[in-house]
């Protein structure tokens, strides 16, 4: 699969797309990337924040459980959890199949960072370097 061009990434293996804005906040959406789910294997569980749950650059926000491992998923951006993936309580495997599109696991939403809260995050070239190991 393709890394897409329309989002940027973080060298723990999460994406975050811009969706737009609500009110003084910008909403992002994130989930793993293809690279990540690829190596998780198939995906059984995931768990992730409340609604309302304020979450911080760097920290954890939820985990993927596999049938090789469960590993932490964290935060790309700093801000207020605005939505989550309801739909991959029922079926995970979501994550496995359309990693950047039904497979997505929250949106934040970000205030007060002064601009693009995805400023500094890997684009999609640099990113695929990275995973390849370039």
């Amino acid at each position: 699969m393709a890394t897409p061009d329309d989002r940027r990434y973080t060298e723990q293996h999460e994406w975050v797309l811009v969706q737009g804005s609500d009110g003084d906040a910008t909403v992002v959406r994130m989930g793993i990337t293809d690279h990540a789910q690829d190596a998780l294997g198939d995906i059984v569980f995931v768990q992730l924040p409340e609604v309302g749950e304020a979450v911080t650059v760097g920290n954890p926000v939820g985990e993927v459980e596999s049938t090789k491992s469960v590993s932490d998923v964290y935060s790309p951006v700093a801000g207020v959890v605005s939505a989550r993936n309801e739909a991959l309580e029922a079926t995970p495997e979501l994550v496995n199949s359309d990693p950047y599109g039904d497979g997505w696991l929250i949106e934040v939403s970000v205030t007060g960072n002064g601009g693009d809260p995805t400023a500094g995050l890997l684009d999609a070239a640099a990113y695929q370097a990275f995973a390849d190991g370039s």
